[in-house]
């Protein structure tokens, strides 16, 4: 009887601490699962703080245009800026008629440009890429008012671009890759190109958004790793529609750790207007909140293009600005679109750089500035002669 007594004890003992290991491990669970919550919980950006925001990026001078095309038959568009040895340079796209390539201007004042030559051009009909490639600056310095420096990773400078074997403008299917150059970026030469896209639409983790057409993005180094990646792409895309044509675009993200793997991050985009083209972001950040500068198109409340902004302070969670647009349509210029941004803040001016549409069709780079800088000389060429239809 004493044994099995003892036996009994022991068993009793023996679930005991089975029950209070168990409670100490859920406990452990629960409270990290309540860190794991507060880790997560993101503070919102007040509308104060927006207005804040929208009083130090707003520019109403329009100083006007920037970069021209020599002729008609080509189109400029969608600026990404950098300095070096002070001096400034702009890589853009030029559009014309066969598809995009990637060129590259030097400044010395930001406002007065010259074309230096191509970074990516047309290539052998073969390549995935060979009528597109419409690159952007990657690892761009984001910090406002700082010295807008390329930043390099393991030697190399890098862009993103959107490229396609299609001709027409974005025709057929456009993908994503990444180009790179173990040279100076500030002087004309080829870019490596990886050889394939790294995102596209019929990639079998598409998401409901993207399954049409990928567009224009941009790669920060997030160093403070809040995806738990030190790369990040956010990028516009065209879906979730049976026709093409009539797909919204909206902007969401990929992540990397080696600027050549990329994996798509959440189900749904980061902005979404739900109708027209929400796209071709660029971030800048003022103190410890990142600013998304981007284009807005054919929504529901307003017509035309223009740009806009959203904030965030987290990368990941955004707060769209709700007050007035930052560029609009209202000069004989842009009359058409006023779209596509890249902002910089530099000897306490602000300079809102933009795509130029005019009502015959004629695009190129305008700038307006938080300071009155005068207005440029510069203007399209005549406009293209509209042909008479036939009686």
């Amino acid at each position: 009887m004493r044994s099995s007594n003892i036996c009994g004890q022991v068993q009793l003992r023996c679930i005991s601490r089975l029950l209070t290991g168990a409670l100490c491990i859920a406990s452990i669970c629960m409270v990290s699962a309540v860190q794991a919550q507060k880790k997560k919980t993101v503070k919102p950006v007040s509308e104060k703080v927006m207005q804040s925001v929208y009083q130090q990026v707003k520019t109403p001078y329009k100083y006007g245009l920037v970069m021209v095309p020599r002729s008609n038959d080509k189109k400029m568009d969608c600026p990404s800026i950098f300095q070096k040895d002070g001096k400034w340079y702009m890589v853009y796209i030029v559009f014309d008629g066969r598809g995009y390539e990637t060129w590259l201007a030097e400044s010395e004042d930001l406002l007065h440009w010259d074309t230096k030559g191509k970074l990516m051009a047309f290539s052998d009909s073969t390549d995935w890429d060979a009528n597109q490639k419409a690159g952007y600056i990657a690892l761009g310095s984001m910090k406002w008012g700082g010295k807008y420096q390329w930043q390099s990773y393991q030697g190399k400078h890098w862009m993103s671009y959107f490229g396609g074997n299609s001709t027409g403008y974005e025709k057929g299917l456009l993908s994503l890759s990444i180009a790179w150059t173990e040279q100076d970026p500030s002087r004309v030469h080829p870019w490596r190109r990886l050889g394939h896209p790294v995102l596209m639409s019929t990639d079998k983790d598409v998401r409901w958004w993207e399954n049409h057409t990928q567009y224009k993005s941009t790669v920060i180094w997030d160093k403070e790793k809040h995806t738990g990646h030190p790369f990040i792409m956010y990028y516009n895309a065209n879906g979730d529609s049976l026709s093409k044509t009539r797909g919204a675009e909206r902007i969401g993200m990929a992540v990397s750790d080696d600027m050549i793997h990329w994996q798509r991050y959440l189900k749904d985009p980061v902005l979404d207007h739900f109708q027209g083209i929400t796209g071709d972001p660029v971030i800048q950040k003022i103190g410890n909140l990142y600013v998304m500068f981007y284009f807005g198109a054919f929504w529901k409340d307003r017509g035309g293009a223009f740009n806009r902004f959203a904030c965030s302070y987290d990368l990941i969670h955004w707060t769209d600005w709700k007050g007035e647009n930052l560029i609009e349509p209202s000069k004989d210029y842009d009359n058409m679109f006023a779209h596509k941004s890249f902002v910089l803040k530099h000897k306490g001016v602000v300079y809102h750089y933009y795509c130029a549409v005019n009502k015959a069709g004629q695009r190129g780079i305008a700038v307006a500035t938080s300071k009155d800088l005068g207005t440029s000389e510069l203007h399209f060429v005549a406009p293209p002669v509209k042909k008479k239809k036939a009686k």
